[in-house]
């Protein structure tokens, strides 16, 4: 089982987007939220190039926006991140039927780490991976391949979460099967249609869900 990790297991894009917000303004670069929504599910070095590409800045370096941004955001969790709605539940139900659980995710991994200790799930999970060490990140499949690989499990053998249409994506080239729990806004999106299931919340990941995904 591979979970995605922002936006899935913890309550974060608001704190991404608080966290672009703050850095891109202190090199002159004033996005909105909706601007922000435009990268969701990138890596950060790909949103910060997406914005370099349409609004160079003077001042701090691409890499530096990337690393003041990445920072900003494992402090916001560290003191205030909260479970999105069912998640603790899906991961308990993962190990009440001994599967192992992993976590793969477009986020660097001080942001991981700060995510899984505020969760309290450090234990829980077997493996986590951040496409800070792939050459690139989601979409491409890398990410989910080297997750398999670490839980030592075939990728066609994998179900894996995901709240991003990047990260679905990614998962899916990957051979995996997966499920989508967008976000409110994209919700009735017929985009979705690729994954296996498409989910409003993770309450909605039980037992009878994961008998019906078997392969």
């Amino acid at each position: 089982m591979i979970f995605d990790l922002d936006g899935l297991l913890i309550d974060s894009e608001p704190f991404w987007r608080q966290a672009e917000i703050e850095v891109f303004a202190s090199v002159g670069v004033h996005l909105s939220e909706t601007d922000t929504r435009q990268t969701m599910g990138l890596r950060i070095d790909d949103a910060v190039r997406h914005w370099w590409d349409r609004h160079p800045w003077e001042g701090m370096t691409p890499v530096e926006v990337e690393r003041a941004t990445t920072h900003r955001v494992a402090e916001l969790i560290a003191f205030g991140g909260e479970p999105m709605p069912g998640a603790l539940d899906a991961v308990a139900l993962c190990g009440h039927l001994s599967l192992p659980v992993a976590v793969c995710s477009g986020s660097y991994a001080v942001v991981i780490a700060a995510a899984l200790r505020r969760l309290g799930v450090e234990s829980e999970v077997t493996v986590w991976h951040s496409a800070e060490w792939e050459p690139v990140g989601k979409p491409h499949p890398g990410s989910y391949l080297t997750t398999a690989a670490k839980l030592g499990v075939e990728p066609t053998d994998c179900l894996a979460v995901e709240d991003s249409f990047n990260g679905a994506i990614s998962a899916k080239a990957a051979r995996m099967r997966v499920v989508a729990v967008p976000e409110m806004s994209t919700a009735g999106s017929a985009r979705w249609g690729f994954c296996d299931a498409v989910l409003d919340s993770l309450h909605g990941f039980d037992e009878e869900l994961m008998r019906s995904l078997q392969g």
